[in-house]
């Protein structure tokens, strides 16, 4: 027994040797040589600040910027907690949304729903829709939309309140990706956005959809994917060639 333990210790320390520690050494150094960007995660900085990478979603809410995908990671675009919602498509959670009680007894948006998410991305945008019943009536006293009462009327099968858009809206304008970070929206989403981010940054329509062309990626070997647009770097261009005066 003793001469085979022998052998097999040699054995496993040297492949640990190899395999846990040159090898990685290797190639974690042909990596930073090569490609030093990737190698270091893709990061994108301004003015020597940096600001995210170009791998992973993160949300922009304000009016000025282009929307990411909804994110069901984590709390939303949470990089430690890559996942999608894992709803299906007849999902009632998935197309409703839910709500709960939080820790003050107070009940707020437990999961937003696709239904909600197209409600603002229209408002958003100003594009038509068609209500069964008036949006003022879900207004809170401050005069915002009250995302609680707009899911428990999504949810009220008696009187459910039914939402259309007057436009075909792209799915990834309302759902999330299966990680959640995705950082990439298809070219319809972003001309979409487009009249509401020139507007915000007293620019014509035309000059920001100049700027979405030139960040729209094609496909990868002009096959593999669909053509679609990086948003932080898309955002990042929008701040140097028209910035917004604070």
């Amino acid at each position: 027994m003793i001469k085979e333990i022998g052998p097999g210790f040699r054995l496993t320390l040297i492949f640990t040797v190899l395999t846990g520690l040159l090898y990685p050494a290797i190639m974690a150094g042909i990596s930073e040589a090569v490609f030093s960007r990737q190698a270091n995660g893709s990061l994108v900085t301004v003015d020597g600040k940096t600001v995210g990478s170009s791998l992973i979603g993160q949300n922009f809410s304000r009016p000025e910027y282009f929307h990411p995908r909804p994110s069901s990671a984590g709390g939303g675009y949470d990089a430690t907690a890559s996942s999608g919602s894992n709803l299906g498509p007849t999902s009632a959670k998935l197309l409703r949304g839910t709500t709960k009680m939080d820790d003050k007894k107070n009940e707020v948006v437990d999961f937003d729903g696709i239904n909600l998410r197209l409600v603002h991305y229209c408002l958003d945008n100003d594009i038509p829709y068609e209500s069964s019943m008036p949006l003022d009536q879900f207004k809170d006293a401050k005069g915002e939309l009250d995302d609680v009462k707009l899911i428990k009327a999504f949810n009220d099968d008696k009187t459910q309140l039914v939402f259309s858009a007057k436009a075909a809206i792209p799915a990834d304008a309302v759902t999330a990706s299966s990680s959640g970070l995705d950082p990439h929206i298809s070219p319809a989403n972003v001309n979409l956005q487009a009249a509401r981010v020139a507007k915000a940054r007293n620019a014509s329509v035309d000059q920001v959809k100049q700027l979405i062309a030139r960040y729209t990626e094609q496909a990868d070997l002009a096959f593999l994917g669909e053509p679609r647009v990086n948003v932080l770097m898309l955002n990042v261009a929008l701040d140097q060639r028209f910035p917004v005066s604070k």
